[in-house]
């Protein structure tokens, strides 16, 4: 069994149109809370990143949050978190997360979560890191992009081994355990 003990969690500044990925988000803050594993993310206050970050927060979790100047001059930062680290730009905001992380979730989030939910499974293709990432395949969310990844395995621009590593759960538990094999 891998240890895990920190893990980054890539999600939306936004909530979404549906209140399951609110309850989602506030589930997965809960379980890292009484997990007592350390929650690195985003930095931000808003959307499933604040809700997830202040549901850990309150279940006892460490918050590390990582956020690029120009966005806490837009006042969405979450300011009492145990760690924020302030960077001048998005490519410093994702080396830190992965140095900082043990492993890598993907929850429901707009165009920023999957640029980093792919450059870390880019580096990991690449050998950079090897750490486990997941996909938090919340209420079908993610079907078409797991189709993708298939179709692109299948049409011989993904290897089948670079497929394999990426974990996918419906429920966040289920998801952590996979990470930690």
């Amino acid at each position: 069994m891998r240890e895990i003990k920190s893990v980054c969690v890539y999600c939306g500044a936004n909530t979404g149109n549906n209140s399951k990925y609110i309850e989602v988000a506030r589930h997965v803050g809960e379980v890292i809370g009484n997990q007592k594993l350390r929650l690195v993310y985003g930095g931000g206050n808003v959307g499933l990143m604040g809700v997830m970050a202040t549901a850990a927060k309150i279940g006892g979790a460490e918050i590390i949050g990582v956020i690029p100047q120009s966005l806490i001059d837009m006042e969405i930062a979450m300011l009492d978190v145990h760690e924020l680290i302030v960077v001048n730009t998005m490519h410093e905001r994702k080396a830190t997360m992965e140095t900082r992380s043990d492993a890598f979730i993907a929850m429901p989030g707009g165009f920023g979560t999957l640029d980093e939910f792919f450059e870390i499974v880019t580096w990991a293709q690449l050998g950079f890191h090897a750490k486990p990432v997941g996909l938090l395949n919340v209420g079908g969310y993610f079907d078409h992009l797991i189709k993708f990844m298939d179709q692109a395995v299948s049409e011989g621009f993904v290897k089948p081994s670079h497929r394999n590593m990426i974990h996918i759960d419906s429920d966040f538990e289920n998801l952590l355990k996979k990470l930690k094999q």
